[in-house]
C-alpha cells in the first residue's frame, strides 16, 4: 500500500546561544537528525522564529541541516514566523527555499558587539581594579578600564571576519536570487519586501505550501527542542529570567 507523503517539521524558536536555554547545535542535533532520518520524509520544513545570537552556533546548526539534506537527498523549506534576523536568518539560509508571512521581519545580516564602560563608575566609588595577565591582549576591552584604541581596532577586525563569513553563507545559499544591491548592512525587510530583494522566495505558510507541493494527504511529523528536566520542573528561575530579558532585548531591535 502506498503511504501518504510525510513532511518533518522542525521548530527553531528563540535566541541562538550555547548552554541549556538557547538554540544551539548540541541542543537541536537530536531532533534534526530524527527529522531527516525517521522514515522517508518528502521534505523537512524549518519553522523559524529567532532574533539571532551566536554566530558559531548559527553556523553549526545551519551546517548540520545542509549536510543531512545533501546526504539524505531531502529538500528543506524554511518558514519564518515573527522574525529570522541575523543568526536567525543564517538558519533560514540553510534551506533550499525560504517563505515568510506578510509581517515577518527578515535580514539584519551583520555582526554586533555591545558592552559597557564602567571605569568611571568604580573610580567614583574608590574601587581599584587589579588585573594581572601573561599576554598583552589577554584583557582586551576590559569594561573596568578606559577604552583602548588598539583593542577597538582588534575587535573591529574580528567583527569584519565574522561578517565576511556571514556574507559568504548568504551569497552561497541564495546566489543569483539576491538583488543587485548591498544587502549586508544590517538592514531588515518585512514580508513581501524581503521577497523583492531576494532574501525570501515568497509569502506563504507551512501547511498550504506543503499541500500545494506534496498533495492534500501530506502528513506532518513535528519535532521540537526538549527543555532540560530542571527547567521543566520550574527550576533555574534566575537563568530563565536573564535569558528572557536578553532575548527580549534582541527582539526589541526589530520592533517585536
Amino acid at each position: 500500500m502506498k503511504s501518504d507523503p510525510v513532511v518533518s517539521v522542525v521548530r527553531l524558536n528563540g535566541m541562538i546561544a550555547s548552554g541549556p536555554r538557547g538554540l544551539n547545535d548540541q541542543g537541536v542535533a537530536g531532533m534534526i537528525e530524527k527529522a531527516f532520518g525517521k522514515g522517508k520524509p518528502k521534505a523537512v520544513a524549518l519553522v523559524i522564529n529567532s532574533p539571532g545570537g551566536s554566530p558559531a552556533q548559527s553556523s553549526l546548526i545551519g551546517a548540520r541541516i545542509r549536510r543531512l539534506a545533501d546526504e539524505k537527498d531531502v529538500p528543506v523549506y524554511a518558514f519564518v514566523e515573527d522574525v529570522a534576523a541575523s543568526g536567525g536568518y543564517w538558519l533560514a539560509s540553510a534551506a533550499d527555499e525560504i517563505y515568510v508571512d506578510p509581517t515577518s521581519v527578515v535580514g539584519s545580516i551583520g555582526v554586533i558587539s555591545a558592552g559597557f564602560g564602567l571605569h568611571g563608575l568604580i573610580e567614583k566609588y574608590g574601587v581599584e581594579r587589579r588585573v594581572y595577565t601573561a599576554g598583552t591582549s589577554k584583557s582586551m576591552n576590559d569594561p573596568f578600564k578606559p577604552e583602548n584604541p588598539e583593542d577597538v581596532a582588534r575587535l573591529k577586525t574580528i567583527l569584519e571576519q565574522l561578517h565576511e563569513t556571514f556574507k559568504a553563507q548568504i551569497t552561497g545559499s541564495r546566489g543569483d536570487k539576491l538583488a543587485d544591491r548591498d544587502l549586508f548592512t544590517g538592514e531588515i525587510w518585512v514580508g513581501q519586501k524581503a521577497v523583492e530583494v531576494g532574501l525570501a522566495d515568497g509569502v506563504a505558510h507551512l501547511v498550504p505550501k506543503m499541500k500545494d507541493q506534496f498533495g492534500d494527504k501530506v502528513q506532518f511529523r513535528v519535532y521540537g527542542q526538549k527543555k532540560p528536566l530542571l527547567a521543566r520542573l520550574g527550576a533555574r528561575v534566575l537563568d530563565d529570567t536573564l535569558d528572557s530579558l536578553e532575548e527580549r532585548a534582541l527582539r526589541a531591535q526589530f520592533g517585536l
